[in-house]
């Protein structure tokens, strides 16, 4: 299996950043243009890190332009599994 050489895991507090700058700016910016308006800089690579981080745990999307959107609201997932007619398998 293919595994990629990362040279630096990103910290807590970045990946915090991430997420609250693309909770505000969701479906503003497409990766590269919402790496360069961060408000600290990092490593495009950490950045990528991320990035790949909140795609595969669902929590941010990416449209058809590329643009990237938080999508993660976890009321609404307490409330769809209180539903007893709806279960995950």
């Amino acid at each position: 299996m293919y595994q990629e050489q990362i040279l630096h895991y990103p910290q807590l507090d970045t990946v915090l950043m991430v997420e609250e700058f693309v909770k505000k700016h969701g479906g503003e910016y497409k990766k590269k243009q919402l790496w360069q308006n961060l408000p600290r800089k990092m490593m495009y690579q950490t950045f990528c890190v991320i990035i790949d981080y909140l795609l595969d745990s669902n929590k941010i999307a990416v449209d058809k332009e590329g643009k990237i959107a938080w999508v993660w609201n976890p009321e609404l997932v307490r409330k769809y599994l209180k539903k007893p007619e709806l279960f995950v398998r």
